[in-house]
This record gives C-alpha cells, structure tokens and sequence, in this order.
C-alpha cells in the first residue's frame, strides 16, 4: 500500500516540472559552429548565420570592419611614403655626389673638366652644358610636384582605395565604396619632407649655379682656345707659304740638285718610283765630286734576291764600275775633278752591250755585260748609297760624296744627238721610266736639296 501511495506521489511531481518549463521557456540547444565563425553568433542548426535583428549589434559590427579597413588603408599609405622618402633619399645622395664630382673636376684642370661634361651625374643628364640645366629643372620641378602632390593628397579629407591601390574589394577592376577619412600626416613625417625638398631643392639650384658658371668659363676657353688655334694654324700656313715658296724657288721642278755632303751610312736620297720589267735602259745625270779615293757609289737599284741589279760605283782606287745583275763592267770615266760632269751610260740585253758617254762624248763601249738578262721589276733606287739589301744596310766607305743633278732613266738606248743635246744644255728630255722632277726625290739622314740651273752653274765651273 505505501508503495502505491510512493508512485501516485512521484507521477504527480513529474508533471508539475514539465509544465513550469513550459510556462516559464527557459530550454538550452546545441548546435554546431562552422570552421572559423566567431563564437556568440547565432547559427542555425543548417549551418547558416542567423541575422540579428538589433540595430545596435549591426551598427557595431560595421564599423569594426570600416576600422579593419582604415587601417588596412593606413598601412599601405605609410609604405608608400616610405617609398617615396627612399626614393628622395636616391636622389639627394646622388645630387650630393654629383657636387662632389664637380669639385673634383675642377681640380683635374680644364681636360678633366670637360670630360665630366660626358658623365651622367643625374643618372640621365645629356652631355651638353645648356641640357643638362635644363634637365635639372625639368628634375626639379617634377620632385617639387610629386612632393606637393603627396603632401595635397594626405591632406584630403578621404580618399578611394581604387587611387591608393588598397586590397578591400574592387578586385575585378570595378568601382569600390568610399572609406572613411584617413588620419593627417604626422607632423615629423610633414617636416621631415618639407627639409628633404629644400635640401633638395638648395642642391639642385646649387649645381645649375655650378654649371652655369662652368659653361660660360667653357664658352670663354672656347673661343680662347679657337683664338690660339686659328693663330697656330695661320703661323703654320705662313711657314708652309714660306716652304712652298723656297721649294717652289726651282724655276721649273726639275732644277735642283741633291746634296751628299759626308761619306755616312745615313745620308742618301730615295726616287720615289720603281723601274718596270725592261730589256734596255739609258740613265743620265749630272755628277759634281771631288772625293778621294773614289767618288762612292751615286746610284743604285735593288730587288728582291738581288740587291745588285744596277749599280754605278767608284770604290776606292777602282775605276768607275756598271754593275748588271752583279755582273761587271769597268767604264772609262774620271768625274772627281770637283767640277759638273754630264754622265750617261746605255745598256741593252742583246750581247749585254753597253756605252758610256761623259760630256756628250762617248768614251766607251763594251758587251757581254749580264747579256739576255731582263731587268727585274719592283725594286728601290737609292741616291748615293750601295745596297747590301734591298733598300738599306748601307756601306759608308761606298757612299757618294758630292752632289747630283737630272739624274732620268729611260728603258730604251737614246741616240747619241740626244745625249750630246743634254750634255751641251741645248735640249732637255726627261726620262720616260724616271723623270728627275721634285716631287719625286726625297732626301734623308741629312741629305739636302738645294734650286740649280745647271748649265749657268757649269759655266761658272768653266
């Protein structure tokens, strides 16, 4: 019986709880929370969010992420001026080091200066002076604005993070909402700008002072330095007039004479041209020696394997000697007087026949001499030296001591009026092959030549 009574009583409580709960709605549910959601947000058992409806709760949570915004914004606006001040620092150091190159150069000299002109101070300054100024300004009106610009620009009362380049939203290129004001520009960073621009700017004027000064020095060393070169260049023609004119003194180009004053292995005249293949020659001169023993050699012609292919020599007490292809032939002939003597010798390679005439006479022949023998092309004729080798090594003990005159050669045998008409100074026939004219003589080591009309100097030798 108790135990009946003990169930009623406790069927009875039970129910007695159960409405109280219902009356009052007081009941806790679980529901999970999505990866990353915040704890306290409602979510409903799907998994969506459930949107509060207090006003209160919305407005504070927009303008947490305006503030996460902002500040995001704040970040990158100070990156950005941390460029620029490093950008302005690249520029200021190298200003300085451009003002630093400058008084360098100007201990370098004038030279040194001018090379300077060609170096890029700025990183890209042009070359010229009256550029490069302008160049600087250019520079430093564009520092100036950019400086002006970014200042203007942390002043504005807001601003877009499409034109600063923020990161919320506007992805796709597409227009994004305005954010908030953003703070002023600190006051240290301000004047720390301000004193970079006029440090800069104090540089900039500086260095266009600096190059406005060196230009118009440059302009004066300019035209001092064309003054002194017109003045050397006039000198140099009245000298080169002067020449000219004491070369020119020749009444025509083939009255001169070479002089070999000393027996020395340096002094020598060169013929400037070289001899064809030839079969025959005749070569003429006039000959003025009083050197003893022998008047040395007064012409010779090498070629390459064969440094003796013409050669007239007086050795030592030897007589005169026509040397063909190192072959040899005595001629009867005496020039060591110390007066003009009239010289020309014929040679032809049949027989190897030869003549030698002296004042228009001929005072010998002979054959036999390198017969059949051509007369090898492209070698050198030297005035007054024997050659060992083909155009140098010279003896000195074989030099020429004299002077000479009209020395022509020419690849046939001329007839003997011809010869007689050259002696006598009744004709005149420059050679065919070498043509004794000025431009074709050069003398060395000392050797000179001198104006001579030949035939008036032989009469006064008479």
């Amino acid at each position: 019986m108790l135990n009946l009574i003990f169930g009623i009583l406790y069927l009875l409580s039970g129910r007695t709880a159960r409405a109280n709960e219902g009356a009052t709605g007081s009941r806790f549910v679980c529901n999970a929370i999505p990866p990353g959601a915040e704890p306290g947000c409602g979510y409903g058992p799907t998994g969506n969010r459930v949107q509060s409806t207090s006003p209160v709760e919305d407005e504070l949570r927009n303008t947490i992420i305006q503030l996460r915004e902002t500040i995001l914004l704040q970040k990158e606006t100070i990156v950005s001026q941390q460029g620029t001040i490093k950008e302005l620092n690249s520029k200021l150091a190298r200003c300085e080091s451009s003002v630093d190159d400058t008084s360098q150069s100007r201990a370098r000299g004038q030279g040194s200066r001018r090379k300077e002109y060609g170096k890029n101070t700025m990183g890209d300054l042009p070359r010229d002076p009256s550029e490069t100024i302008d160049q600087l300004g250019k520079t430093m009106q564009s520092l100036k604005g950019r400086l002006e610009s970014l200042e203007q620009q942390l002043r504005l009362p807001g601003t877009n993070l499409s034109s600063s380049g923020g990161s919320g939203g506007g992805g796709d290129g597409g227009p994004v909402a305005a954010l908030p004001p953003l703070a002023p520009l600190p006051t240290e960073l301000r004047e720390l700008l301000r004193q970079r621009l006029e440090l800069l700017e104090g540089q900039l004027l500086r260095k266009v002072a600096e190059l406005e000064e060196e230009k118009s020095q440059l302009l004066n060393e300019t035209a001092d330095h064309r003054q002194r070169t017109e003045s050397t260049l006039s000198s140099l023609l009245d000298r080169i007039t002067e020449l000219e004119r004491t070369n020119n003194a020749f009444k025509s180009p083939e009255d001169f004479k070479v002089s070999l004053s000393l027996r020395t292995n340096y002094l020598f005249g060169r013929i400037k041209k070289s001899l064809p293949e030839m079969y025959a020659f005749t070569v003429c001169m006039w000959l003025k020696s009083s050197a003893s023993p022998g008047i040395g050699t007064p012409f010779s012609y090498g070629v390459p394997g064969q440094a003796n292919e013409i050669v007239l020599i007086e050795w030592g007490n030897n007589p005169i000697e026509l040397l063909v292809n190192d072959k040899v032939a005595q001629l009867p002939l005496s020039v060591s007087d110390g007066r003009w003597h009239h010289i020309c010798i014929t040679w032809t390679t049949r027989d190897g026949f030869w003549e030698a005439y002296q004042d228009g006479e001929r005072l010998g022949t002979g054959d036999n001499l390198a017969p059949w023998h051509p007369i090898k092309p492209g070698g050198v004729i030297i005035l007054g030296q024997e050659q060992d080798i083909v155009g140098g090594r010279f003896d000195a003990t074989q030099a020429f001591v004299g002077e000479m005159s009209q020395f022509n050669m020419w690849d046939r045998v001329l007839r003997p009026a011809d010869i007689i008409g050259m002696a006598n100074c009744s004709a005149y026939m420059p050679g065919n092959v070498i043509p004794w004219v000025d431009a074709n003589v050069e003398v060395m080591g000392g050797a000179t030549k001198a104006p001579l009309e030949i035939c008036e100097d032989r009469a006064f030798d008479s």
